[in-house]
């Protein structure tokens, strides 16, 4: 019974092989090889990336933001949550202090 519905397929035409291209794909192939061979020519360069700030020097650039950043940030909480003065935050004093309370020194 099986069989004989298959070949009913086959015989309207139904069932199409698939690894068989049609005129249609054949032809957009070779229009995809003509313009692949067209493009072969070197394309005229519009716009090339130049840096204005080297790599490296923007490495240097933000690591010295970022210790200006935490020189601000130290003063800040050195002088208005801490109570102290903002010039003594980078005196060696203080910091030699602060290690000794840590250490238990003090």
């Amino acid at each position: 019974m099986e069989k004989k519905k298959f070949q009913a397929y086959q015989k309207k035409g139904e069932s199409k092989k698939i690894d068989e291209p049609s005129v249609e794909t054949s032809s957009r192939r070779e229009l995809r090889k003509a313009k692949r061979s067209e493009n072969n020519e070197p394309k005229e360069t519009f716009w090339v990336q130049i840096r204005m700030i080297p790599i490296w020097l923007r490495l240097i650039l933000i690591i010295l933001l970022i210790a200006i950043v935490a020189v601000i940030g130290l003063r800040v909480g050195y002088s208005y949550i801490g109570d102290g003065n903002p010039e003594d935050v980078l005196k060696k004093e203080t910091w030699t202090h602060i290690i000794d309370i840590i250490k238990g020194k003090e």
